[in-house]
């Protein structure tokens, strides 16, 4: 009887996180390189390997599959960062490959960087710690600049406004239909 009502908790843990561990796999994917598929499974895989060991869903399902996928996403990007292509076969041809993809590339980071220090209050520390590329947590950047994780969230979205509202005025926008007036 036991068995049974641990696999339908199962059961119902993985039916529950399925659309949560979709759309998080989804929104960190692109950034991380990989597949959100992949990503998924990765996590899936995590998941069940702790539920075998302990033989006890995480505490707090949801907050464990954030923190599972983040964590997935960054080993991604740190493995691609490192991973080499075999002999004979074609090198990955980078974003910025041409002098002038290159100089572009410079040029919208420094124009961001500008921005993010023109910006008022505690805001270039906030978007300079987000900008880092260590990626770090919300609970890292809260700890390193001495203010509650829970008024993070907020003051990001407020220094990210203010910083959007600066780069408006400095990149033209495009007209109707993406066209640029």
């Amino acid at each position: 009887m036991t068995s049974r009502t641990s696999r339908t908790s199962r059961e119902t843990l993985l039916t529950t996180l399925t659309p949560l561990l979709a759309a998080e796999s989804r929104a960190e994917a692109s950034a991380a390189g990989v597949e959100a598929g992949d990503l998924e499974q990765a996590v899936w895989l995590r998941l069940l390997e702790r539920i075998d060991e302990d033989g006890a869903a995480p505490e707090r399902p949801a907050e464990w599959l954030r923190r599972a996928v983040r964590a997935e996403a960054r080993r991604a990007r740190r493995a691609h960062a490192r991973e080499r292509p075999y002999r004979g076969e074609p090198a990955p041809v980078p974003e910025t490959a041409s002098p002038e993809g290159s100089a572009l590339v410079a040029e919208r980071r420094r124009t961001v960087r500008a921005a993010v220090r023109r910006t008022p209050g505690h805001c270039p520390r906030l978007l300079t710690a987000m900008l880092h590329p260590d990626d770090p947590t919300y609970r890292e950047i809260a700890g390193a600049l001495g203010i509650s994780q829970g008024s993070l969230g907020p003051m990001r979205s407020r220094c990210l406004g203010c910083l959007r509202r600066m780069l408006a005025a400095e990149v033209p926008g495009t007209g109707v239909r993406g066209r640029v007036p």
